[in-house]
């Protein structure tokens, strides 16, 4: 899907950008020279998460549900194969993590390094549990992974719940969605003391599910229409503009596959790698960030043209290690080692899903 594609490179992009803005020295040093543009880029590059909560949602609801009916058959293997595909990539990104804020120890004392870990903090980012049990990240982003398990498993269960309640689910499965949807972008996104539950983003994630819905071309355009409508009531009571950004998002989506150009456009073999990459280039990108950055404030601490420059180096740093973790880690099949690993029983109940 090109459209989708370019928008997940465009805001794995942005984060990286953010997060060399945010995080570090080099931007302080650097601050002098490009003000108005570093600012931007602390204060709302981070907002492109929203893009792929978004088109979490809206994949979710194409291979879950694509006509409004749950299709699998065993959400529990479902949920735990979707733990599988984003926690193997992940646990190895976290390991590069801590051997880059090891690295970067050595050069520098700066806030944005993490603490060495102990064995309990590791344990808990391997079970995505690290917010939950209020443990200190061990990189930048890591809190997104554990959300997008946690947003999975609750549309699954949604799902579930409402063909358990219909018999069959498509009558029931869209309002259920959309009172998840409703609850969060009226009270549990307007609170941030719920940002560590799947209900605090189920909004966008809720809007990314519902416009795969909205967008089949064979039906009526009106439920996009009523989605947006509702969705701009909220900004009315509470504008948020990661709100309005993940709508722009979902009625882009829509539009596209409505109109039929959601797999073409636009077209570029430079698109589709960056796309192909984002997921890895999150992963990887902070650790790179780091040790560039310790480099850099070591060797010239404090003067502006050479720590933009190790900014911009950074971030090249930073999709080269994504295209490689993506080429050997990623796509290595890593996922069907480890569930060879699994107990027999385990495996067999795995296979049973569709997803």
């Amino acid at each position: 899907m090109a459209c989708i594609d370019a928008l997940k490179a465009v805001s794995s992009q942005l984060i990286v950008l953010h997060h060399l803005a945010f995080y570090g020295p080099m931007s302080d040093a650097a601050h002098s020279l490009a003000p108005g543009v570093l600012d931007w880029l602390s204060e709302y590059a981070r907002i492109a998460v929203q893009v792929f909560l978004v088109v979490s949602g809206f994949l979710a609801a194409r291979s879950l549900a694509p006509e409004g009916q749950l299709t699998i058959r065993n959400p529990f293997a479902t949920v735990w194969r979707r733990y599988q595909k984003l926690v193997v990539p992940y646990a190895v990104a976290i390991v590069v993590a801590m051997v880059g804020a090891a690295i970067a120890r050595t050069w520098m004392v700066h806030d944005s390094i993490p603490a060495p870990p102990h064995l309990m903090q590791f344990l808990a980012h391997l079970l995505l549990l690290h917010n939950v049990l209020d443990v200190d990240a061990l990189s930048a982003g890591v809190w997104y992974v554990a959300i997008d398990l946690q947003l999975f498993a609750l549309l699954v269960m949604a799902l579930w719940l409402a063909r358990g309640l219909s018999g069959g689910g498509q009558q029931v499965s869209v309002p259920v969605v959309a009172a998840l949807a409703v609850a969060s972008l009226f009270w549990f996104n307007r609170d941030a003391s719920w940002d560590i539950w799947a209900i605090y983003f189920f909004g966008a994630y809720g809007m990314g599910t519902l416009a795969w819905w909205a967008s089949n071309p064979e039906r009526s355009a009106m439920s996009l229409l009523v989605l947006g409508t509702v969705v701009l009531a909220a900004l009315i009571v509470d504008f948020r503009l990661r709100i309005a950004v993940a709508l722009a998002t979902a009625l882009l989506l829509a539009c596209a596959r409505r109109g039929g150009w959601l797999e073409h456009w636009p077209r570029g073999q430079v698109v589709a790698f960056f796309g192909r990459i984002s997921y890895s280039v999150f992963l990887v990108h902070f650790p790179v960030c780091l040790v560039v950055n310790a480099v850099v404030s070591h060797v010239a601490p404090g003067r502006p043209v050479i720590n933009a420059l190790g900014i911009v180096a950074a971030w090249l740093a930073s999709n080269m290690a994504g295209a490689l973790f993506h080429r050997y880690v990623e796509s290595a099949n890593l996922v069907a080692a480890l569930r060879n690993l699994l107990p027999a029983g385990r495996r067999r109940s795995a296979s049973q899903s569709t997803m």
